[in-house]
């Protein structure tokens, strides 16, 4: 019973450890949207389309879902450069 509580205590403070992530890839994409954007109008649209979804999802809770689409979001940004 005691590793079950020690394993769901770890389990619950990990969590927000990992949502984290997400915010700090968004503030990413802002400042490189900001400071450096694609030259290319489709790939511009579709790193914000990325970005918006991105954001929507961690708001959601599908921080994994999320975190993929904006790493895809950034790979797009990296790739244009």
């Amino acid at each position: 019973m005691r590793r079950l509580a020690v394993f769901l205590a770890a389990a619950l403070l990990s969590a927000p450890l990992l949502a984290s992530h997400c915010p700090a890839d968004m503030a990413k994409i802002d400042e490189i949207l900001k400071s450096d954007p694609p030259a290319d109008p489709a790939v511009l649209d579709q790193v914000k389309k990325l970005r918006a979804e991105g954001e929507e999802l961690h708001k959601s809770g599908d921080h994994a879902e999320s975190e993929k689409v904006l790493g895809e979001a950034l790979n797009l940004l990296q790739s244009s450069e």
